[in-house]
């Protein structure tokens, strides 16, 4: 397939103007294809040429103006449109498209646990072109109507709201069941469960009906891009509200009703909280005609901002126990999507070197907006020791990228798909951050609201932006954007301090110097903290500086050397963060007396860092969490300690022969957690030191036990989640079988469950089970995406190294091929999941980077090799230092 380059774009969008796409589409065929036809209506600045695309299974007939459309001139994605002249044409094309098994275009979905069968179209990039054909390019914006035929028991959701044609309705939103009103379907009333006036339906199975099928259509939208463009259908569990004047909804998969009814009320409580709040942070109100979240199964990423019909995936219906960080999680990503409806749907970018305006944004005014709105007021610890390190780790890569490249960086589609990663999030919104410290909140919200303004329904650059943020200061935001946007890396800052002493009195003082290595300026507070008189462990504040970096200034302080110095207390910018010996030494034996957590999210990140760089020893980072978390009391800053200690530095940075010994520590780590929450205090805590033990496992007894008894003695009981947990577990250590596994699938028909046995069968630690497996990840290409990643996470095991190292070399030669067969999303899939990480030796280095030189591998494959080969690169040094 031909992926469409920039100037392309540009060219096509000097000549035309799309105003209206009407998208048919029939969902009643057989499980393979459907049925889409489209109309396009657009105009011709001027004589020319142009093109339309599309993946088809098959393209019946096209014409254009009423006239036929050579349909053999089809060619790759491309169908060529020949001598338009100037002025309004309209395009008509009959085509057969293929459902997905991938998560893109349009997914199908039967789920194992009742039958039923959901779609769900997934545009983003160029897969709108497997569903209805597009002049596919973001600032070719339009109206998108669709008409869709579908069983008679489904209810079909899309962006704008959807009215069931066939027997009369006209609802505001879907219901397919006779409704008028506001949602309720007058039997299922949830009563005192109410937030007010949630109502939650008969979970639309058709009682509406007449006949075998039922045709819905959707209200026009307002100019969207085509990767927005959204259709969602099937025998949906919906809830439905209205707030501020709009209907909103969520909806689900039937299975997972009894789950979503028991959070919808969080659900809908975060999303109207955020909702008001933006409607209070900007000018431009709520632009389109309704608010729809659907959870949808088999979901790739983590959410996607399609204008009044959002999708997430639908693990964020829990079938188990979460922390109130996981939950805290979701309600991030809520948010996230939410803000999107200004960042990317209202203005959108020009092209994708601007993703940053998309993701950057949604992701610093989702954990701010978050914050300020509901009862999850500490979300900056979590993005801090979770986020941040995903965008320092990628920042470090050969593949990194600036926040803005450059548009000769971002040549086509396919290499726009790149840049999704931990820069265009987390960097983002951390320099983000960084500009409203330096800023103001006050003028950077003017800022994007005369942003908002400017381009609303249109398309926005860099540029655009930068010229709306400068008309509401004084400060140099064009020299900031430069340094700040444009460049890759990330900065250290290194605190230099010695002691002085007074001359004309003796007295006792210090001085800072902060050393940075990098080029950006940097805003920050540096902390002074001491211990606490009479106390071992605890620290108190002295006081915070503010600080500009670079200064040739000395800061010059009375008083005795400080305990702990921390720069970037509070964590406002991005930068690796070094501690003077002193204090290195304090906190190794202090952390968990540090008071504030942000402050400890931020030390924890340096240790991480100085781990990675090879200036501590893993086993002093294992050591350190086995002090101070039995005594941390935020649950963000346990959870993300103890995953890099479970899957970097027990897993990947210490020696083979010293893996027992680290996993020994946190499984001690992980007892010490369960006996401090014995009391019931902390039931978020115990559930993680449950999850850790169960992973850190190297004998089976205690997690067995566990199995067998149902319950952790002292809870929690087992749920599914922890039930497949134990036997992925008890796979890798080889104490149950493929009969465990199925009759543990038989008690769990779900979809989790056909992943979890997926997965423990590969884990199996024996020949025939590896071979299957392998069969299965590269040469039967009926996996889903999901039960693919499932599949290759229980593949590679570091205490299966021997039974699995002859398949490291064949791991290239058949993911390259893979990519190349199945797509983007198996091929980025079998790059982060299928990887043998676990090699940590130059046998496997060698083979990846001679795999590199393999001309045609899959632009998304070759970047997580890169970056996965790089990982090795770096535990190998670690290992070494």
């Amino acid at each position: 397939m031909s992926a469409l380059t920039r100037n392309e774009a540009q060219l096509r969008a000097r000549l035309i103007d799309v105003h209206h796409y009407a998208v048919t589409l029939d969902l009643t065929g057989d499980d393979d294809t459907f049925d889409s036809t489209t109309v396009v209506r657009f105009t011709a600045r001027t004589a020319g040429d142009t093109f339309v695309e599309l993946k088809p299974v098959e393209l019946r007939s096209a014409t254009l103006d009423g006239r036929p459309v050579d349909v053999a001139a089809l060619e790759d994605n491309r169908l060529p449109l020949t001598g338009l002249t100037e002025g309004h044409h309209e395009l008509h094309l009959d085509t057969r498209m293929r459902y997905s098994r991938t998560g893109e275009g349009l997914h199908r979905f039967t789920d194992p646990a009742d039958g039923r069968t959901y779609v769900y179209s997934q545009m983003f990039m160029d897969d709108v072109q497997r569903v209805f054909p597009a002049f596919d390019q973001p600032d070719l914006k339009a109206v998108f109507e669709f008409t869709v035929t579908a069983p008679a028991h489904w209810t079909v959701l899309a962006n704008g709201i959807t009215t069931r044609t066939d027997d009369g309705n006209t609802g505001d939103g879907n219901t397919g069941d006779g409704n008028t009103g506001d949602g309720n379907t007058g039997d299922g009333n949830t009563g005192d469960a109410n937030t007010g006036d949630r109502k939650t339906g008969d979970r639309n199975t058709g009682d509406g009906s007449t006949g075998d099928s039922a045709v819905w259509r959707s209200a026009p939208t307002p100019p969207i891009s085509t990767y927005l463009a959204a259709v969602a259908a099937g025998p949906w569990h919906s809830i439905r509200t209205e707030h501020a004047g709009l209907p909103f909804g969520i909806h689900c998969r039937q299975s997972l009703a009894p789950h979503m009814d028991v959070d919808a009320e969080e659900i809908l409580s975060v999303t109207k909280d955020c909702f008001d709040r933006y409607q209070e942070k900007f000018t431009e109100p709520y632009p389109f005609d309704s608010y729809d979240q659907a959870f949808v199964p088999e979901f790739n990423a983590g959410a996607m901002e399609n204008p009044g019909l959002v999708t997430f995936r639908d693990e964020f219906i829990y079938r188990s126990a979460v922390t109130d960080t996981e939950r805290q999680s979701r309600a991030m990503v809520i948010a996230h999507e939410m803000a999107h409806m200004w960042f990317g749907d209202l203005v959108t970018l020009a092209w994708f070197d601007d993703i940053w305006l998309n993701e950057s944004f949604a992701e610093y005014m989702g954990y701010q907006t978050l914050t300020e709105a509901t009862r999850f007021t500490d979300t900056w610890t979590d993005f801090g020791v979770t986020r941040k390190p995903w965008g320092y780790d990628a920042d470090q890569r050969p593949s990194t990228h600036p926040v803005a490249p450059a548009p000769d960086d971002v040549p086509d589609t396919a290499s726009a798909l790149l840049n999704f990663d931990g820069i265009s999030y987390a960097k983002g919104a951390s320099a983000l951050r960084q500009l409203v410290a330096w800023l103001g909140e006050k003028d950077f919200l003017a800022g994007i609201n005369t942003h908002f303004a400017r381009h609303k329904f249109a398309n926005a650059s860099l540029a655009d932006f930068i010229e709306s943020l400068a008309a509401h200061t004084e400060r140099d935001v064009r020299a900031w954007a430069d340094i700040w946007l444009r460049t890759t890396g990330a900065d250290t800052l290194t605190p230099r301090i010695e002691e002085t002493t007074a001359a004309h009195d003796g007295a006792a003082g210090w001085t800072l110097t902060v050393d940075r290595q990098g080029s950006r300026p940097h805003h920050i507070t540096v902390g002074i903290y001491d211990r606490v008189p009479g106390d071992g462990r605890n620290l108190e504040l002295r006081e915070h500086l503010d600080l500009d970096v670079p200064t040739d200034e000395v800061v010059s302080a009375g008083g005795t050397r400080p305990a702990l110095l921390l720069l970037n207390d509070g964590d406002l910018t991005y930068a690796k963060i070094r501690l003077d010996e002193i204090s290195v030494q304090t906190v190794l034996r202090s952390l968990s007396g540090i008071p504030d957590a942000l402050t400890r999210a931020v030390v924890w990140n340096a240790l991480r860092d100085m781990v990675r760089d090879g200036e501590l020893a893993p086993q002093d980072y294992l050591l350190t969490a086995e002090a101070h978390l039995p005594h941390e009391h935020d649950l963000a800053v346990v959870q993300g300690v103890l995953s890099f200690a479970r899957t970097q530095v027990a897993d990947r940075y210490v020696a083979p022969e010293e893996r027992h010994a680290a996993l020994a520590t946190i499984t001690t780590l992980a007892r010490d957690l369960l006996r401090t929450t014995e009391d019931g205090s902390d039931p978020g805590l115990r559930l993680t030191a449950v999850r850790t033990l169960i992973d850190s496992a190297t004998q089976p007894d205690t997690i067995d036990s566990w199995l067998a008894e149902g319950a952790v003695p002292g809870g929690p009981t087992l749920d599914p989640e922890l039930r497949w947990r134990i036997l992925a577990r008890l796979a890798v250590l080889g104490t149950i079988e493929e009969a465990d596994i199925d009759a543990a699938l038989a008690a769990d028909p779900s979809a989790t469950g056909e992943e979890g046995a997926a997965r423990c069968r590969a884990a199996l630690p024996t020949p025939q089970a590896k071979a299957a497996a392998w069969d299965r990840l590269f040469h039967d290409d009926s996996l889903s995406n999901y039960l693919f990643s499932a599949t290759a996470q229980g593949f590679w095991q570091p205490e299966q190294t021997d039974l699995v190292k002859e398949y490291v070399p064949r791991y290239y030669p058949d993911a390259v091929a893979l990519g190349a067969r199945r797509g983007p999303a198996i091929g980025e899939a079998a790059g982060r999941w299928a990887f043998p990480a676990y090699a940590v030796d130059e046998a496997n280095l060698q083979a990846g980077h001679a795999c590199l030189a393999t001309p045609d591998i899959l632009p998304l494959l070759r970047r997580k090799l890169v970056d996965q080969l790089d990982d090795l690169s770096r535990a190998l040094r670690v290992r070494t230092a």
